[in-house]
């Protein structure tokens, strides 16, 4: 990775900056910690993270600013990067203080960034990122002096030293943001002078907090100073919105599994300190069955137990690194990287968190700085419900928050039911089905982070479409970064292309090669055959082939002539299988000739080297999403990576959901869920009863025989939590009146909304059409190939198969009852082919219809 970055940009001032952010983000970061690469390479990869910071590295490259000796270009980028990041606030005005030669350079940065930046948020203006970038690239070049010594002016030397603060307070010095001035009579010093102030009272507040803390902490005498140290830091957070819970028996009992939980907007966090001197090993075994017990008691909230971190403290120590699940800090860390957590949690879901855990560990007891007396009216009694925060309460609370919340948030809130099968123990492998909106991919999502803090293997996440994984990474990420780096998130085959090449055998794949070879078949040797009077088309014959013959790895004719073609409606008789047989044979042949491969060809090899092999499993789990979508052959290989062990394999999708034709059965590819090892979820948390009625219209009459052989009927029952949804119809006599009612809906949305927005066609053909129309009225379009899940304001723009898996607050779909390529109305076919296809068509579109949560707007053409 690093190599190719290496070619991008290739010398100072001649930067692909485009072609960088296409690279994973982790990797760009590295180059940046690398004080070995050229400034104007790092300078470059600052540039290109833009937006996407990777959690894990945000120490390594705040350590880089921090860095006197650093390059002033990379150090001026990183501020410009870091800017919003609250940990690196108190480094700069301690540094401020104690060593810049112009005194006030670093104090303007900070009146910028606090006055400008944060005032003017959620975006930052031109101006204002301008100035911030002056300020800092002034700061950074007048840092030392041409002898290597730090300067100080002739006023900062008549004061003598600068008085150092304590760590603490350095640690927890909050960002101070003051409302700008409205009054035409206030200058520019007016202003300064104002937030100056403000910056002193908070100053003082935080002192003033900070010396409380300690002499709470100090009632706790049997504990070593360090110790006490630590526990003033958590009682400061209290301040801030955070609970903290003690155990009463802390500093009497040293082989306590926790000596705290704080909750906080960052999550819970199981925490035990150390003085310093033992190793990290012997707290692991109890700090992790204590996180254990902590995730038991949230699940029963509905929060995930990726929202619950143990936390090892060493006192009097500088650390920040991981053993496991543990993250390891220490005393000078502890508050800053509990700032930085992303916000998972509202300040009411806190309180009634804490409220719960207090009434399930009765040896924790709450503590806090500055206590607020409860209202004499109405006293608090422990283990009565907290108004609506009582256990159902907070389910349905977190329920309707996630509608409105990031990511961070609706994906730390799970209900109940999804929580247990993220934590259960499989004996086998397992699978996961339910309608559409039942929140498979989030449960999927949350239980490949659980698996990857629980063993020490990597887990592969695998889905058919290949847009889907960057998306669902991004997600990862957002919910659980100290893990997103465990799991390989995959398109099937991008995987078994990759597995073949590590092991030196050689792909030839070639898409338009092979269609040449079919299309030679087909008119030498099926156009004339009988297969033509069922259906002249090549198409259906060529899915045959794919689906049905190499899909299901067949390699001779009487397993074809057996072999039952599920979701196949066009009935062949033995002569018919004969005829395709032939084909299939011209085919390979010709594909032969040709030297290429096919998508089905890698999945064999892969399936036969996966077979082959003696070594171990090369992940501890794989999890598959949109499993309905995969080839026999696909399923068969990812079983043949774990096999049966416990936990090691989950398959997760929904039969209606199928865009592609062909099907199987689970047992037929060798895999036996039994018992409890099939779950179905029946609560759909996305689409509103007007939406999904829509939808199960559409497919109401086309029964489905789903993975594991049960014929289902196409309108099933699910239980509702969202009733504010809207469906809207439009029909216009002619395409231009259509799509003009179109774009007027599109600029009615609100502002921002087209960050949520998508507008999904049946065919490549179709969107590019919309594409042009988009982009003529100045409409911004991403395209959904390019999507991956992080918030762009823009319509998102692709095929009914691309928006698999995903969900949007608003969904069109122009002309959505024509049948692309045909020009007609789905359904006046009357072919079995014909009705196969047509229901196809109908599935996908049911597809594209419950991927909308608010709006549902479906446009259609009269003919007539």
């Amino acid at each position: 990775m690093l190599k190719t970055i290496k070619k991008l940009p290739p010398e100072a001032g001649r930067t692909d900056a485009e072609a960088l952010r296409a690279y994973d983000a982790d990797a760009l970061a590295r180059c940046v910690a690398d004080a070995k690469q050229p400034w104007w390479r790092r300078a470059a990869c600052v540039e290109a993270l833009a937006g996407r910071v990777p959690e894990r590295r945000v120490g390594r490259l705040i350590a880089c600013v921090q860095d006197t000796d650093d390059v002033s270009h990379v150090r001026v980028a990183l501020l410009g990067l870091l800017s919003d990041r609250p940990e690196l606030l108190p480094w700069l005005r301690h540094e401020d203080r104690r060593q810049d030669g112009k005194y006030g350079m670093a104090e303007a940065v900070l009146r910028d960034r606090a006055g400008s930046t944060k005032a003017s948020a959620p975006s930052r203006s031109p101006t204002s990122a301008c100035t911030t970038s002056a300020a800092a690239a002034r700061w950074a070049s007048t840092r030392r002096s041409s002898t290597g010594r730090t300067e100080r002016s002739g006023q900062d030397r008549a004061k003598g030293p600068p008085r150092r603060r304590p760590a603490a307070v350095v640690a927890f010095r909050p960002m101070i943001v003051t409302p700008r001035t409205r009054g035409a009579g206030m200058g520019a010093g007016g202003a300064a002078s104002q937030r100056t102030q403000e910056a002193r009272r908070q100053e003082r507040l935080l002192r003033e907090q900070w010396h409380a803390a300690r002499r709470q902490a100090l009632r706790w005498d049997t504990a070593g100073e360090g110790e006490q140290r630590v526990l003033a830091q958590l009682l400061v957070l209290t301040a801030r919105g955070w609970r903290l819970l003690v155990d009463r028996r802390w500093s009497r009992t040293p082989a306590a599994d926790a000596d705290m939980l704080l909750v906080g907007p960052g999550g819970v966090f199981v925490v035990d300190v150390t003085a310093g001197h033992e190793p990290a090993e012997g707290h692991a075994p109890g700090l992790l069955t204590a996180t254990k017990a902590a995730e038991s008691a949230v699940a029963a909230l509905g929060m995930s137990p990726v929202a619950v971190q143990p936390v090892l403290v060493f006192a009097g120590q500088r650390l920040d690194a991981t053993l496991g699940r543990i993250r390891l800090l220490g005393e000078h860390e502890i508050g800053p990287v509990l700032l930085s957590q992303r916000h998972r949690l509202r300040a009411e879901s806190v309180r009634a968190i804490t409220d719960h855990l207090e009434r399930v560990f009765p040896g924790y007891a709450g503590s806090a700085i500055d206590p607020r007396p409860a209202p004499a009216s109405e006293p608090h009694r422990p283990g009565s419900p907290d108004g609506l925060f009582d256990v159902q309460g907070l389910r349905d609370a977190a329920l309707e928050g996630a509608r409105r919340a990031p990511i961070e948030q609706w994906m730390t809130f799970l209900h109940p039911d999804q929580v247990a099968l993220v934590r259960r123990d499989w004996s086998g492998p397992a699978r996961i089905s339910g309608p559409a909106g039942t929140g498979k991919t989030v449960v999927a999502l949350h239980r490949a982070a659980y698996l990857a803090r629980r063993t020490t293997g990597r887990i592969l996440y695998v889905t058919f479409a290949n847009n889907l994984p960057r998306v669902q990474s991004t997600f990862l990420k957002a919910m659980a970064p100290a893990v997103a780096d465990r799991v390989d998130f995959r398109s099937l085959h991008s995987w078994a292309q990759e597995f073949l090449q590590e092991r030196g055998i050689p792909v030839r794949l070639h898409g338009d090669k092979a269609e040449t070879a079919f299309s030679l078949a087909w008119k030498n040797v099926g156009r004339a055959s009988r297969l033509a009077a069922l259906d002249p088309a090549p198409t259906y014959w060529h899915e045959e082939i794919d689906h049905v013959i190499k899909g299901r790895g067949l390699t001779r004719f009487e397993e074809y002539a057996a072999v039952p073609r599920r979701r196949r409606r066009a009935s062949l008789h033995r002569t018919h299988r004969q005829a395709v047989w032939e084909l299939y044979e011209a085919y390979e042949s010709l594909r032969g000739e040709r030297g290429v491969h096919d998508f089905n060809d890698v999945l064999s090899l892969a399936l036969a080297e996966a077979s082959r092999r003696r070594e171990g499993p090369p992940y501890a789990a794989v999890i598959v999403d949109e499993v309905q979508d995969l080839t026999l052959v696909g399923v068969r290989l990812l079983h043949a990576l774990v096999g049966d062990v416990p936990n090691g394999l989950l398959l997760v999708g929904d039969g209606q959901q199928t865009v592609y034709p062909g099907g199987f059965r689970l047992t037929d590819a060798g895999i036996d869920i039994r018992g409890d090892r099939g779950q179905v979820l029946r609560t759909n948390y996305r689409n509103s009863k007007q939406i999904l009625d829509a939808a199960l219209t559409v497919v109401a009459d086309d029964a489905f025989e789903d993975l594991d052989g049960l014929r289902t009927s196409g309108r099933r029952d699910v239980d509702l939590t969202y009733h504010d949804g809207e469906v809207v119809r439009v029909t216009r006599p002619t395409v231009e009146a259509h799509d003009r009612e179109l774009l007027d809906a599109l600029r009615s949305l609100p502002e921002g909304a087209l960050a949520d927005t998508a507008l999904l066609c049946p065919s490549m053909r179709a969107v590019g059409d919309y594409q042009r129309l988009l982009t003529q009225a100045g409409i911004p379009v991403c395209q959904l190939e390019h999507y991956d899940g992080r918030a762009v304001d823009a319509v998102k723009l692709g095929t009914y198969h691309r928006a698999k898996g995903l969900e949007f607050k608003h969904v069109f779909l122009p002309r959505h009852d024509t049948v692309p390529g045909h020009g007609t109305p789905a359904g006046t076919e009357t072919s079995e082919t014909a009705r196969e296809r047509a229901e196809l068509l109908r599935s996908r579109l049911f597809v594209a219809m419950t991927r909308a949560r608010d709006l549902l707007w479906l446009g259609s053409v009269t003919t007539g």
